[in-house]
């Protein structure tokens, strides 16, 4: 059975060193797809690499933004122009090869019964390879406290390796979704679970990155954390209980 059209976001900051070889192994794989890069400006050149690529093979789209917006709207904007092409499924991935892209074919896979599909690190068959101690505690908690304080129920709630629905992109607010860095993956896999939709794991080896820098800092955490406070909130307001509670004031107000 072939595999749905498909387009892959890229986002993409300082990573000429990457791209090319990322972009190649995408276009090499069986079945119809367009690479969506969305470049922040990136001083190292990364945008005219991308344009380059895209005069080559034809089955590459640019994106330019005027600096480094962060990379939730960076999605934001991978999303809306890949619902202006005719492709059926939208998969994000970063640009650095810790995503690989051989993964892509096993996420489409999945996708024929689910929504959104994640490469999961967290479930069986999943693995994380050259990280330190550090940098695995800081996924594990993030983890945590999306299960505990949000009820995800996805093992691997910070993967930006997902295969969304045209139609999952569809339902979801995505001009209402306010986080604007790494904990947009959070609130959108949120908001998609609130929706109801059909949510999905398969495994996944992530490596990560042997050429380029990190693009984590300690701002980006501190960020996560409100968004988590804020998703929270919103889950509280809304539970049968709040619910309740605010019908019945209201009766009494009448």
């Amino acid at each position: 059975m072939p595999y749905p059209a498909t387009a892959v976001i890229v986002p993409t900051y300082n990573e000429r060193e990457n791209l090319p070889d990322l972009v190649r192994a995408i276009l090499a794989l069986p079945l119809t797809v367009w690479v969506i890069v969305v470049d922040d400006n990136s001083p190292d050149g990364t945008g005219a690499i991308a344009d380059q690529l895209a005069a080559e093979t034809g089955r590459v789209i640019v994106l330019h933004r005027p600096g480094k917006l962060g990379l939730g709207t960076a999605y934001t904007e991978g999303f809306r122009r890949a619902l202006q092409l005719d492709v059926d499924r939208i998969i994000t991935m970063d640009a650095d090869f810790s995503h690989d892209p051989r993964y892509i074919p096993v996420l489409l896979d999945r996708s024929s019964s689910c929504d959104l599909v994640i490469g999961s690190r967290y479930v069986p068959g999943g693995a994380v390879r050259l990280w330190g101690w550090e940098r695995r505690l800081l996924s594990w908690g993030a983890n945590l406290i999306a299960h505990l304080a949000l009820g995800l129920r996805a093992r691997d709630c910070t993967s930006g390796f997902r295969c969304y629905r045209r139609e999952a992109l569809r339902a979801i607010p995505l001009d209402a979704i306010k986080a604007d860095g790494y904990s947009y993956l959070i609130e959108v896999l949120f908001q998609c679970q609130w929706r109801g939709l059909r949510i999905g794991e398969v495994p996944i080896v992530f490596e990560d990155r042997r050429r380029g820098a990190s693009k984590i800092s300690r701002q980006e955490i501190f960020k996560a954390g409100l968004t988590v406070l804020r998703l929270m909130w919103f889950r509280l307001r809304r539970s049968p209980l709040a619910m309740s509670i605010a019908r019945l004031d209201h009766e009494r107000s009448r």
